[in-house]
């Protein structure tokens, strides 16, 4: 289960932070997700989450991290901008499966 460590959380985010602008996003997503592990109220994680999968061009997992992201903190002064986010990713997903006749 999760275990609370701010400490560990932030150098996470710090490391995850260092892969993505070096385009590493699986590492990346590797250590976001600890940081959601040890601080699971912690929103920055969840959105962190979501770009490093929206780079990945995995869509699904992007609008599952943006929507986990603004269910922890709903107040969030992007949560607007996240929301059409959401919404232009699950547009795009809806034309990708709709493309491909094997899904």
């Amino acid at each position: 289960g999760p275990v609370f460590d701010p400490y560990h959380a932030q150098k996470s985010i710090d490391v995850g932070t260092f892969y993505m602008k070096q385009g590493k996003y699986d590492a990346a997503i590797d250590r976001f997700e600890e940081a959601a592990h040890y601080q699971p109220s912690l929103a920055l994680p969840w959105r962190l989450l979501g770009e490093a999968y929206e780079k990945k061009r995995d869509y699904p997992k992007a609008i599952e991290s943006y929507k986990k992201y603004l269910e922890v903190f709903p107040r969030a002064e992007d949560a607007a901008k996240i929301t059409k986010q959401i919404s232009a990713l699950e547009e795009k997903v809806a034309k990708e499966s709709s493309k491909d006749p094997a899904r």
